[in-house]
């Protein structure tokens, strides 16, 4: 974990291990669902491909399970510009995009695997397909975009997978980032929902630019090929 502000974050993205009978821990593939059994934890590596399929709440037990918890919306936003807002920088590496530097804006594997007809994917036979986050070029290992970094060392905060935060959808969230028009209007409609932040690799600026990047449509439960976590703790 690194300092960013006031509190301690996962320099890179988590992923999850399961304790062994000999009392140690073991990598579980980061393309499969979470056991039911919620025996596993979270854990921040280098050249590791994080642990994607995951909903909130599995990611918030996951946090747990290792010392931990999700990180706030503003403790994210600002671990991601290097600063709390007003300062800090709209991408990681700085004010401007460029390309390259972070894992976004690739092709979308559904509308590649599954069709191009939205109506006909299924959450579970496509949406969750193991397939798509083993496919080479597009989710890759935590820090292989080298540039992809904050100034606090923080790595993949943009692009490779979105990022459940501990908050749920209020009104409050615009206070706290500089959301879309569009999302905005739906925060009402949208309380108690759960969010994710960052982007992943097949997005652009939909939802917001770089670190700006926010999703509020879905339940705490959700889940699918996009959806990871890092953890942050109190210093």
């Amino acid at each position: 974990m690194v300092r960013a502000g006031e509190v301690c974050i996962d320099r890179y993205e988590a992923h999850l291990v399961l304790p062994t009978s000999s009392g140690g821990y073991e990598a579980y593939p980061p393309h499969q669902r979470p056991p039911e059994a919620g025996n596993y934890a979270a854990r921040s590596d280098q050249g590791v491909r994080p642990q994607a399929y995951i909903s909130r709440v599995e990611a918030a037990l996951a946090c747990e399970n290792a010392d931990k918890r999700l990180c706030s919306v503003e403790e994210w936003y600002g671990a991601c510009r290097g600063g709390s807002a007003p300062q800090g920088t709209t991408y990681p590496y700085g004010a401007v995009f460029e390309r390259g530097r972070c894992n976004v804006g690739k092709s979308h594997l559904l509308t590649q695997h599954f069709g191009d007809n939205p109506m006909a994917w299924k959450y579970d036979e496509h949406f969750n397909s193991p397939l798509l986050d083993q496919l080479p070029g597009f989710l890759e290992p935590t820090a292989h975009y080298e540039g992809c970094v904050s100034s606090y060392g923080v790595y993949d905060m943009v692009g490779n997978l979105h990022e459940w935060v501990l908050d749920r959808v209020d009104t409050s969230l615009a206070s706290k980032l500089p959301l879309q028009d569009g999302i905005r209007r739906r925060l009402h409609a949208n309380t108690g929902k759960g969010v994710f932040m960052g982007g992943f690799f097949s997005t652009s600026s939909q939802h917001g630019r770089g670190c700006d990047f926010v999703t509020i449509a879905h339940e705490p439960g959700y889940h699918d090929y996009s959806t990871g976590f890092r953890c942050c703790r109190d210093r």
